[in-house]
């Protein structure tokens, strides 16, 4: 037998041994490609799984593009699914398969207690079991031009702790010429979602829904009512510019219209590399009149799920490309490429030690935000038609800054309508379990 025929059989059979994972993921960009990196790597370490990963649009059409391909018998073995579509995948569609079952049958050690607690709880059961992997991980911060605070004669060490010590910088700002104050992105993620967790207020019945069972909205809280008419009011007095529902703030703020910002804190880096002037970040402001506050901030972002109705040697493939992602020199690489927040107390330790956030100080704080979760502090939103109940709230938000509703008005308006979003939600669950599932064969 020749010898290139020898090496073509080899070569033949150790194709067939190898276990492709489809991947299906929503990072483009820098991150986009900082992923791509990790996957490379992985499938060069060892012979017995390759991943192929595809990006497949953002995480709304991602989800949708798994769910519709589980349906026909197609479906990706691993999908990135944002925090808004994590009930809906487990819940709504029942096509997740959770990673701490399909860990133990593959032996991999990857253990929710290993995560930063304010983590942990968006992707766990009641018995702190990990659903999924979580991998991009932010929390809201606040952004400010230092170079402004220096025109405004504001000490640029010293940026607004509380929402009550705004106006004062917000003045300064104006009268120093800048045209924007204060603006933000993300405004129902911030202001309602946010500002409840960070002060230990309900967003949601049954501990934010994570109990289960008739959960309604319950977030027309006296705080929120009161924060929001507050923010109505710098808006008629031009201390607030309302930009838009997403990133129109931000874009704002990077060219030096706005003195200061609440955004994500993985826009850090784009940030820190687009801005002509001197760029700080602080904690999300608070108020010191609620009790305890702050608590820690909620976490946006996305884990890596599992899909069900593979057969089980894919499963495990799968299973081993999420332990790799999982180390923390893994995911200390992630974040420091990224600007993402390392998601275990290992990875942040070792980005730490390595002399990360000296370098880079505005990174730490998103982390110390989330170090400040404990106990029976810990909270995570886990809701069905989560990503619906955030537009119409950003709609009763738009009515309060038109001046068309007051803010009671709104938020009350916002409650009962989400409401009702989670009451069709719950009827389509109990319609959904006494229906036989409409699920295809997974190809072998």
């Amino acid at each position: 037998m020749r010898p290139f025929f020898v090496l073509a059989l080899f070569l033949s059979a150790a194709a067939q041994a190898q276990t492709e994972v489809r991947f299906w993921h929503a990072m483009s960009g820098a991150p986009g490609e900082a992923l791509a990196a990790l996957v490379a790597r992985f499938n060069a370490a060892q012979r017995e799984v390759h991943v192929r990963a595809e990006y497949k649009g953002d995480y709304e059409r991602t989800l949708a593009a798994a769910l519709e391909a589980r349906r026909a018998g197609e479906a990706p073995h691993l999908v990135q699914v944002d925090d808004l579509g994590s009930a809906e995948l487990v819940v709504g569609h029942g096509a997740g398969l959770p990673l701490w079952q399909a860990a133990a049958r593959a032996g991999e050690q990857i253990d929710a207690r290993q995560l930063l607690p304010a983590v942990a709880p968006y992707y766990s059961d009641a018995r702190g079991r990990l659903y999924a992997l979580p991998f991009n991980v932010s929390t809201p911060v606040l952004f400010y031009n230092r170079s402004a605070f220096r025109a405004a004669r504001l000490d640029p060490e010293r940026p607004p702790r509380t929402w009550y010590e705004m106006p004062a910088a917000m003045e300064a700002l104006l009268d120093a010429g800048l045209p924007c104050a204060y603006t933000t992105a993300w405004p129902a993620w911030v202001h309602v979602e946010n500002l409840s967790v960070w002060h230990g207020q309900p967003y949601a019945m049954h501990e934010d829904g994570r109990r289960g069972g008739r959960t309604r909205l319950v977030f027309n809280t006296h705080l929120v009512v009161r924060h929001i008419a507050l923010l109505s009011s710098w808006a008629r007095a031009g201390y607030f510019t309302y930009s838009g529902r997403r990133l129109e703030g931000e874009r704002l703020f990077a060219r030096g219209q706005c003195g200061m910002l609440t955004a994500s804190s993985e826009s850090y880096g784009s940030l820190a590399r687009e801005v002509a002037f001197d760029l700080g970040v602080a904690e999300l402001p608070h108020y010191d009149d609620v009790p305890g506050a702050p608590r820690h901030s909620q976490i946006g972002g996305a884990a890596l799920w599992l899909l069900a109705d593979h057969p089980p040697r894919q499963a495990l493939a799968a299973v081993r490309f999420l332990a790799y992602l999982a180390r923390p020199e893994v995911q200390a690489e992630w974040h420091e490429r990224t600007g993402f927040v390392p998601v275990s107390r290992a990875a942040y330790e070792l980005s730490r030690e390595r002399g990360f956030y000296a370098q880079h100080p505005g990174q730490a704080i998103a982390i110390r935000q989330l170090l400040n979760a404990s106990g029976r502090d810990l909270r995570a939103l886990w809701l069905g038609e989560l990503a619906a109940i955030r537009t119409l709230v950003e709609e009763e938000l738009e009515r309060v800054w038109r001046g068309e509703k007051t803010a009671t008005q709104a938020l009350d308006a916002a409650v009962e309508r989400g409401n009702a979003l989670l009451r069709a939600f719950e009827a389509a669950q109990r319609a959904r379990a006494h229906s036989p599932p409409a699920v295809r064969p997974a190809r072998p």
